[in-house]
């Protein structure tokens, strides 16, 4: 059932569906919480799964000019206030989502109980990386998100599903052109200073799963394995013929390793 909250003056589009122990389903950028479909369909049979759109996305409001991962942290947190749910949450994040789900690991511990990261950084970008991203933003103002859904798909899917599910590419695609340009800006400003956690890795003391496709070229394997390896008693999932959107790419993988987590934690 979808949900239309005003939360702190903003109006936000959330999926609540199931029952049960609540897992948050955070989307990427330039996204929303469509691109869980595969997930919700699943683990609502088991879960109470909440799956919103981020401040701006989807069917979200927003008109900031720039959207730090603390301020997207602290909407979930509100959220979950806003539904009473006291209960702490397995939050799941896929890239920009993760690095939401640091900040929400950083100040709201409470409400937290494990951590499902998907081809998602702990480093912070590089200064040519943020500069690009701020280039990228005043693009998007100027022109409009098109171009992102043109160039995208290449670093988003595997070869395997550029060729072979043109299906999830389109719709991705139309999900970017759909976006407000002034989120996609606000985003794009926020990702660039977000905060390095490769220090706060170690300390975690929360159960924690690591999926990375198999062939993701934003988040490398072998950059999630070392995450894996610096969280204690991290479980670390690597996709099969999937890219940075390992979840969409390969749904049933992803969803045997998220039951597999949940289930033997």
């Amino acid at each position: 059932m979808y949900h239309t909250k005003r939360i702190d003056g903003r109006e936000f589009n959330i999926l609540i569906q199931g029952s049960g122990e609540p897992l948050l389903f955070v989307h990427g950028f330039p996204l929303d919480h469509s691109m869980w479909n595969a997930q919700i369909a699943e683990f609502s049979k088991t879960h109470l799964v909440i799956a919103p759109d981020l401040r701006g996305f989807g069917a979200s409001k927003c008109d900031d000019e720039k959207v730090t991962m603390l301020d997207y942290a602290n909407d979930l947190a509100a959220m979950l206030d806003e539904f009473s749910i006291d209960t702490p949450v397995n939050l799941c994040g896929l890239s920009m989502g993760g690095y939401i789900a640091w900040q929400f690991y950083r100040n709201h511990r409470s409400k937290l109980k494990s951590i499902i990261l998907c081809d998602a950084k702990a480093a912070a970008d590089s200064e040519a990386a943020q500069q690009t991203r701020r280039e990228t933003s005043e693009k998007v103002l100027q022109n409009g998100p098109g171009f992102l859904a043109e160039a995208m798909p290449e670093k988003l899917f595997s070869a395997v599903t550029l060729s072979n599910n043109q299906a999830v590419v389109e719709q991705t695609q139309s999900v970017i052109r759909s976006t407000s340009p002034q989120t996609v800006s606000a985003a794009l400003l926020g990702m660039a200073e977000r905060p390095d956690v490769t220090e706060m890795l170690p300390k975690i003391d929360f159960p924690t799963l690591v999926v990375v496709g198999e062939h993701d070229s934003i988040t490398t394997s072998a950059e999630m394995q070392e995450i894996a390896n610096t969280i204690p008693n991290a479980d670390f999932i690597e996709i099969r013929d999937a890219g940075h959107m390992s979840p969409l790419e390969q749904p049933e993988q992803v969803n045997s390793a998220i039951a597999d987590f949940l289930k033997n934690r």
